[in-house]
């Protein structure tokens, strides 16, 4: 009993950290985009089609390979999702051409892609009854992971050269083999494949309403992380801000949205899981009014009100991954798939054309108005149903 109790610790020990790093690579590629950019010699607007490339990649497809994840034993995706990561995502900037980028750009995003589903899945099954708790843990790990690369990659960038950013593969390779050792496969009894028909698992998902509130919960989350995250770096360069600054404003905002989700459960507990939703959702357009009326007179205080932006962001993002698998408890993986990640793409296909409308009528104009929808969004909260 106390060799399987520490196996389950272990396991979520080392998925808690395989998140960590693998959103520490997710995290790269933003801040340092514009400097890829005036390297090769392309736009805002084609850079902001290639990162949305990217995120469709590492989230349109992780539905899919929940399902499968769901219906197999073994731990493949996890795997392989921090290899793919760990290995493409930092040859970007060494890229000779766009051509190339993009290649590098889509199989580092797959790693993406394989990686959440399973190991949201897995963390659901280890954690039991604790999954509130251990959930927040797990995805604030993410938050921070993706709040250390933006700094990660300045540094670098700014220091060492675009191109010796492909060097920090090896931590990530290093750690899939750790992996391999201490995450166990789930036996025959723990986990039992319920749904093994593609069409009808989605179609019971897509249809249940709840699911649906839910996904535009976690649409409006990503709305502001991702519009914020693609084009500020590219206000800020226009300002004249170094690599650096750019990393560590980046970092600050998505550090918040790591501690937004780790309090989440406690705020939930107190508050209740809809008043936590509620405030998410309204709180970020005053906010990104007030940083847009002071991020040119006043830049120290309008990166305080960007913490706080990424605090409220991110506050509801556990509280909607596990209401979605209380929801549909028998599609662990694949409701991960769609929350982390069909919603991220869904929005970052709207994101492909938001460079060309931000050249033309100012990036702060943008994320202003961007502000404002989920805000009105919140409106559906109040048909979301409590489930235990």
């Amino acid at each position: 009993m106390e060799k399987g109790l520490q196996n389950t610790k272990n396991a979520i020990i080392w998925l808690c950290l395989a998140h960590l790093f693998a959103d520490v690579y997710s995290g790269f590629l933003n801040p340092i985009m514009p400097f890829i950019a005036a390297k090769l010699g392309f736009s805002m607007a084609v850079a902001t089609i290639i990162i949305s490339i990217s995120h469709i990649c590492s989230s349109m497809l992780q539905p899919i390979f929940g399902f499968f994840a769901d219906n197999i034993l073994k731990r493949f995706f996890i795997f392989w999702g921090v290899i793919l990561a760990s290995l493409f995502i930092p040859l970007t900037p060494a890229a000779p051409n766009v051509f190339i980028l993009l290649i590098f750009m889509i199989l580092g995003s797959l790693g993406g892609s394989f990686f959440h589903p399973q190991a949201m899945g897995f963390i659901n099954y280890f954690s039991g009854k604790d999954c509130s708790n251990t959930m927040g843990i797990f995805m604030s790990m993410g938050s921070l992971g993706f709040a250390f690369g933006p700094l990660m990659a300045t540094w670098i960038t700014q220091f060492l050269g675009l191109d010796v950013v492909s060097y920090t593969s090896l931590f990530g390779l290093a750690l899939a083999f750790m992996m391999f050792i201490f995450v166990p496969k789930l036996s025959r009894i723990e986990k039992q494949p319920e749904h093994k028909d593609f069409i009808i698992s989605f179609k019971e998902i897509l249809g249940c309403r709840q699911m649906n509130y839910l996904m535009l919960v976690a649409m409006m989350k990503s709305l502001i992380t991702s519009s914020s995250c693609i084009l500020l770096p590219f206000l800020w360069k226009s300002m004249g801000y170094s690599p650096i600054y750019i990393g560590f404003a980046l970092f600050l905002f998505v550090f918040a949205g790591a501690l937004g989700s780790f309090l989440s459960p406690k705020a939930e507990r107190i508050f209740g899981s809809k008043p936590v939703v509620y405030f998410s959702m309204w709180a970020t357009f005053p906010m990104m009014l007030i940083f847009g009326l002071i991020y040119k007179t006043q830049p120290v205080l309008s990166i305080l009100v960007f913490f706080i932006i990424g605090f409220t962001t991110m506050l509801a993002q556990p509280v909607t991954m596990v209401w979605a698998q209380r929801t549909l408890p028998k599609y662990k993986s694949i409701v991960a798939g769609f929350i982390n990640g069909f919603c991220v793409g869904t929005v970052a296909l709207c994101m492909s054309v938001l460079g060309a409308v931000a050249q033309k009528f100012g990036i702060m104009n943008v994320l202003i108005i961007l502000s404002t929808v989920p805000a009105m969004a919140s409106y559906f909260v109040k048909f979301l149903k409590e489930v235990k």
